[in-house]
């Protein structure tokens, strides 16, 4: 079986287990991958930050953005053309809807990959052996190809595996945080 065809098979499969699992669930165990992230290291040392908002079915990140950008500078990313540029997060009401319907920051003051400490991403898998599969657009791969820090994924738990069929364009996660459990590298 080629590497494509895993991919979307596996893709297909975590969307229907998202659609099975109920809004109230993911959203508790949303917060329960807040807590876990609060208490990560690569977290509390961070005082600049690559997040994410989340789409329906992601891990939800807006309590996190909130309770958080007072304290920490975070940035999010606006798809402009091929790539990914972040811009900073100033709170909910400065996001505008971006591509593919995401919301997005302004593109003001844009983010360089040296301004960054730690960079939380979703992705559609995860397995343990810290690898992501995203939604095949390559956006965040192409991204984490030239980014030298931490790099956290987090999913729910039933999007965790064993393996995740990868390519070489895939990257290499830190660390991995779910509702129950943190995967980290070994350094």
């Amino acid at each position: 079986m080629n590497s494509g065809y895993a991919k979307q098979q596996l893709r297909r499969k975590v969307a229907s287990l998202k659609k099975d699992c109920p809004a109230e669930l993911l959203a508790a165990f949303s917060d329960a991958i807040h807590a876990r992230i609060e208490q990560s290291p690569l977290f509390r040392d961070a005082a600049h930050i690559v997040c994410y908002h989340a789409l329906p079915g992601e891990v939800q990140t807006v309590a996190l953005l909130e309770k958080w950008y007072g304290q920490k500078r975070f940035f999010l990313p606006a798809v402009e053309g091929e790539r990914l540029k972040f811009y900073p997060y100033h709170g909910e009401n400065s996001l505008i809807t971006g591509a593919f319907g995401i919301m997005e920051p302004r593109a003001d003051g844009e983010a360089s990959a040296g301004d960054i400490d730690l960079a939380i991403v979703p992705g559609e898998a995860f397995d343990r052996r810290l690898n992501r599969l995203g939604k095949g657009r390559g956006f965040y791969d192409r991204f984490l190809a030239e980014f030298r820090k931490p790099v956290m994924g987090i999913c729910f738990q039933f999007q965790l595996f064993d393996a995740v069929p990868i390519d070489g364009r895939d990257c290499k996660m830190t660390q991995i945080i779910t509702e129950r459990e943190i995967i980290s590298a070994s350094f």
